[in-house]
């Protein structure tokens, strides 16, 4: 294994920490991995099947190692976005090949947008781009209740109605948000509210994340190569269903990986997907195969 060396960058209202596993000699595109609001732990396992190019990860801004001087609530896309753009830039510009989930996917299509000279390819795998849904209003009715869940009982009940969420199979009813959900002691959640309200997810992330409106014009203008990939285990949940609308807004077809929303995890955060094969999905996509 390479053992990845830490690094520092200094943003506007921010440190950012980013982990870099150096593959001596190797000529293809350094391969940035990232998530939202997953931090750089969440792909030790997917990195290790790259050895043979240099992969960099990251902590984005509000998560892990990466602190927040700004004081402000949230981190929208926009933010993210110029992030890794400063980042890409401390790595030499690029273009990178980068492979980005869930949130992650949507700060990286909204840095293509914008830079699209820094990205060779970019696998966009099951982006919560709830915007595009076809049942968007009922959607972010749910996401608006999940935040007010947050803002009103903590963060256990609020996980609870958001696994409820990304776990719905099928277009939203109208009615979600009154529907009941389990227990959050019975998902082995936190019952008592500890007061804080910073969590990455539900403080910072979560609605200015699904509520971003992508910008299809300048995506499909791109240089950059667009590949939107979904887990054949969450068919019909909305990061599912999200990502086959964002793949049909840029005119092309979504890439079917193996597994679940985080099918690339090897135990990371207690979750198991099939890593082995999301490996070669994976580097089939990169290599041009798929």
């Amino acid at each position: 294994m390479i053992e990845p060396k830490t690094h520092t960058l200094d943003v506007p209202g921010a440190v950012l920490h980013y982990d870099v596993r150096e593959a001596q000699g190797s000529t293809a595109p350094i391969l940035l991995m990232i998530g939202s609001p997953m931090d750089a732990s969440g792909f030790g396992t997917l990195a290790g099947y790259f050895q043979d190019r240099t992969v960099v990860t990251y902590d984005p801004r509000g998560v892990g190692r990466s602190k927040r001087s700004d004081g402000a609530a949230e981190s929208t896309p926009e933010l993210h976005a110029d992030d890794l753009h400063r980042l890409i830039s401390a790595l030499g510009g690029g273009p990178v090949d980068i492979f980005a989930s869930s949130g992650g996917a949507v700060n990286a299509l909204a840095l293509v947008a914008r830079h699209p000279e820094q990205v060779h390819t970019l696998v966009a795998h099951e982006p919560p781009a709830v915007q595009v849904l076809p049942d968007r209003e009922e959607a972010l009715a749910a996401v608006v209740d999940n935040r007010r869940t947050y803002d009103r009982d903590g963060f256990g009940p609020a996980m609870a109605k958001f696994i409820a969420i990304t776990s719905w199979t099928g277009p939203f009813p109208a009615d979600f948000a009154d529907r009941p959900v389990q227990n959050p002691a019975e998902m082995g959640l936190p019952t008592q509210d500890d007061g804080s309200r910073d969590d990455a997810l539900f403080g910072q992330n979560l609605m200015t994340c699904t509520h971003y409106a992508h910008d299809f014009d300048a995506l499909r203008k791109a240089s950059t190569r667009i590949v939107v990939g979904v887990g054949v285990e969450s068919e019909g949940q909305l990061c599912y269903r999200a990502g086959v609308a964002v793949a049909e807004r840029l005119g092309t077809k979504p890439v079917v990986f193996p597994s679940h929303h985080a099918g690339f995890l090897g135990g990371e955060f207690g979750m198991q997907g099939d890593p082995d094969a999301f490996a070669v999905t994976l580097r089939q996509v990169l290599d041009g195969d798929i």
